[in-house]
């Protein structure tokens, strides 16, 4: 995977929070931290970082681009303008944040910056955010699949995302899983609270440690030390085909996050199963 699989992921964290959370996680060995435009917290972030000590060189910082910077003349200066907030001279992915189809920027528009801002040497990879099949396939014409470092997609128990998950991998393109608990509502389900307590392990374990076991990249977040030296053990937790096929049955399409006017047309809309 050009990917860590493993991340501190920063979405609704701001200010002292965003700083304590990003220099706990540094302390406990987390190297990579995902972050956006739209999140408000890159200063932070950059903050946290240059006082928590550790070498740049050590770290892998992800951002996305914001729907109002899709624009030619807007990608590229907004991504700098993050990467001083950061206090860093690159980032090492950069991310299109959600398609926005409608929003009077045409993808190709905003692929073409985006593998531009790669040329320049402002990100190490780039990649896209909350696509769906067909709209990942017309990146793909655009900057071409090895291109696509990967598409970071809800994804849970509860929001299995096989149709998409399967043409990502036939494409070669990662897939990084946000929201992996669903904010919570997986931490209550009595099938992953069995295997949890099979494997004397915390249900936030088990749900991390299945993304995982599929091949994705996981991005937890929290404010608590506690929680986020507890996540980090999900690495070593290995699942067995029982417990993998137990969770299979949990797919309920229990969609998140979809904001109007940003979101695609999910493909489970497009064509149910």
């Amino acid at each position: 995977m050009s990917i860590p699989s493993f991340g501190l992921g920063t979405f609704r964290l701001t200010g002292q929070a965003v700083i304590d959370s990003v220099k706990s996680a540094l302390a406990l060995g987390y190297r990579a931290i995902d972050t956006a435009q739209i999140y408000g917290n890159e200063a932070d972030i950059g903050q946290a970082i240059a006082e928590s000590g550790v070498p740049r060189s050590e770290l892998f910082l992800t951002t996305k681009i914001w729907v109002d910077h899709y624009a030619a003349d807007k990608l590229i200066p907004s991504l700098r303008e993050s990467l001083a907030k950061l206090r860093t001279d690159y980032v090492d992915l950069t991310l299109i944040h959600w398609p926005a189809p409608g929003n009077g920027v045409g993808l190709p528009e905003f692929m073409t910056a985006l593998a531009e801002a790669k040329k320049l040497g402002l990100t190490r990879q780039i990649g896209i955010s909350n696509f769906n099949i067909e709209l990942t396939r017309q990146a793909i014409e655009v900057v071409g699949k090895d291109q696509i470092a990967t598409n970071q997609i809800e994804l849970s128990p509860y929001l299995q995302g096989s149709r998409l998950t399967a043409f990502l991998k036939e494409q070669g393109i990662s897939v990084t899983s946000y929201m992996t608990l669903a904010y919570g509502k997986v931490l209550k389900d009595p099938v992953l609270a069995a295997i949890a307590a099979k494997h004397k392990a915390t249900v936030a374990q088990v749900a991390l440690a299945w993304a995982m076991q599929l091949g994705y990249a996981v991005i937890p977040s929290s404010t608590k030390p506690e929680n986020l030296a507890s996540n980090l053990l999900a690495i070593g937790l290995r699942l067995d085909d029982e417990d993998m096929t137990l969770i299979a049955t949990l797919e309920r399409n229990g969609r998140e996050v979809s904001p109007e006017g940003l979101a695609p047309v999910w493909d489970h809309e497009e064509q149910p199963q």
